[in-house]
């Protein structure tokens, strides 16, 4: 292997060890936890040992964590392969730091978006500038759904969204949103 690529392959596994909570929570596969759930758990408990200690009652006192998500969780906690892996993570230098979300009022706090079609960015951009701006991401449109952010052929999910009366949006107007 060359050097630049040696190195990069160090950088890559060094930033890798830097990952926000949110992910973290996601990497760990607990059932019923994805990226919304754990972002959610991120935000309420700021801290890894603070959800690895939290009862059902507590994680089920979360709006968005109902008392399936918080069985799962307590089990996935409580298995002793789990635990392992845990400090193994901790052992090879995975950081389970900190996280603090500046709370107030943003442009998009307690809206939920849906993204879907080509965009000029990817998903990703989008989906981190809503939660950055206190919205929240799903992967289907419901009656529950404020804003549809529309790409080019966006499909079925732009016919629901008409047929339930869901504001479409396109990348302009998101934009504007976020001023």
């Amino acid at each position: 292997m060359g050097e630049k690529k040696a190195q990069n392959l160090l950088n890559a596994i060094k930033r890798s060890k830097e990952r926000e909570l949110p992910r973290i929570i996601v990497a760990l596969g607990i059932f019923g936890v994805g990226e919304t759930a754990a972002r959610t758990l991120a935000d309420h408990f700021g801290e890894f040992e603070d959800l690895r200690k939290a009862s059902e009652n507590e994680l089920t006192e979360i709006e968005g964590i109902g008392p399936k998500i918080a069985q799962s969780i307590r089990e996935f906690f409580a298995e002793d392969a789990n635990k392992k892996m845990i400090d193994k993570l901790n052992e090879a230098g995975v950081k389970f730091e900190s996280y603090r979300r500046e709370k107030g009022a943003t442009p998009l706090s307690g809206l939920t978006f849906v993204i879907t079609g080509t965009l000029s960015k990817s998903r990703d951009h989008f989906k981190k500038q809503i939660i950055e701006n206190g919205g929240k991401v799903t992967g289907s449109v419901s009656s529950n759904t404020d804003y549809l952010l529309a790409g080019e052929n966006a499909g079925s999910k732009l016919d629901k969204a008409k047929k339930l009366k869901i504001k479409i949006i396109d990348e302009d107007k998101f934009n504007k949103m976020l001023k």
